[in-house]
């Protein structure tokens, strides 16, 4: 054979089970939890969690089970896309399917805007991430948080000081890990041919196939956090100012406010529910902007001055033509409830991965601190 650097169709099926981080095994003679989870690096608890009414002293020659491996399902040092996140999401799920993963709408291709939620409790808040196709990196972090949270929990273990037992009792948490996925295909994997707005994308993008360094918007060339209906008149005249007339890689709003399918489906997910606090995750910057034209209610800063003190993020106030048509803005306004927009890591967008455990272990306990802050 000859070397040609392809994963061909006969290696990625041999590569497959390790890349969803989990294997069928069949039950044989002798087998025990105990023996299994030595084989895989994995634990006994683990293998319980992944199969539901399964008994450590009750296995069955013939009986086949779920084993995840010992490392990680969430690959957190690669270009994070579209399609493995929906690989990860169908990993951790066999893992733990005690997560309920579900579908909160559609995007302009078609593709599903996934939602995961940890938790069964009361309390209920909702975390999303990339809004902006070259904020990918803050979907790997919602989804670490998912498998991090989901692990612990399953092994009666803490995580980062908190006890996910009682999180999980107190609060559910809503993730949508990747608002945008048209928008974060064209940055990661470039402009395919059978796009159905081939030409007009190019000509959005003034004219290069290049969407890696400067693509914010979705596959209709509209900038997803500035087509809420939350002081999208302002979000226009400020678009006009900066010389924006029409689709393009960012800040144009649209043709009218919610008029993507991204932004209906968050919307109808959002009025779907009973969110006490909402977290809109984007980058860059280390900031959280929590309040939008006075309207957030009081204890929104004491809040914010909380998350802000566990993540060491600056807690401040969006200016600009930063400051209109976004999720959080609509939240507030909507709801008068507590909505953060947090912004991650340093420098230009696309963040390099390389941040990613900077800006992991800076979010961990925000994360987890939202959640019951006011359970």
């Amino acid at each position: 054979m000859t070397p040609d650097g392809v994963v061909g169709p006969n290696t990625y099926r041999a590569l497959e089970r390790y890349l969803r981080g989990y294997d069928i095994y069949t039950i044989r003679s002798g087998d025990t939890l105990y023996r299994i989870a030595g084989i895989y690096g994995t634990t006994t608890a683990l293998i319980l969690a992944a199969n539901p009414g399964l008994t450590a002293n009750n296995l069955s020659i013939g009986q086949q089970i779920v084993v995840p491996y010992g490392f990680p399902v969430v690959d957190t040092n690669i270009d994070y896309t579209c399609d493995i996140m929906e690989r990860d999401i169908e990993g951790l799920k066999a893992r733990y399917p005690f997560l309920e993963v579900g579908s909160a709408g559609q995007s302009s291709l078609g593709r599903n805007l996934y939602y995961i939620r940890l938790g069964t409790g009361p309390n209920q808040v909702f975390y999303n991430g990339a809004h902006h196709a070259l904020e990918w990196i803050t979907t790997p972090v919602l989804m670490k948080f998912i498998e991090d949270f989901s692990e612990a929990y399953a092994q009666s273990e803490s995580l980062a000081g908190y006890n996910p037992a009682e999180i999980w009792n107190a609060s559910s948490i809503y993730i949508v890990p990747m608002v945008n996925p048209d928008g974060v295909d064209l940055v990661l994997n470039g402009l395919q041919p059978d796009n159905p707005n081939y030409n007009q994308l190019i000509q959005w993008n003034n004219g290069s196939t290049d969407f890696s360094t400067v693509w914010q918007a979705n596959n209709r060339g509209v900038d997803l956090n500035h087509n809420y209906n939350a002081g999208w008149a302002e979000s226009k005249a400020a678009e006009a100012a900066a010389g924006i007339t029409g689709p393009g890689p960012t800040r144009y709003s649209g043709p009218a406010p919610e008029s993507e399918p991204e932004v209906q489906a968050m919307v109808a997910f959002t009025r779907s529910h009973n969110f006490s606090l909402v977290l809109a995750y984007h980058s860059q910057g280390e900031v959280i902007y929590w309040n939008f034209q006075n309207l957030a209610p009081p204890e929104a800063l004491s809040i914010g001055r909380a998350l802000a003190n566990v993540s060491g993020y600056a807690l401040d106030v969006a200016a600009g033509i930063a400051s209109y048509a976004g999720y959080k803005d609509w939240f507030i306004q909507e709801y008068r409830r507590p909505g953060y927009t947090v912004e991650v890591g340093l420098g230009t967008n696309p963040l390099p991965i390389t941040q990613f455990d900077t800006i992991y272990t800076d979010n961990l306990p925000l994360l987890l601190l939202a959640a019951i802050i006011q359970a």
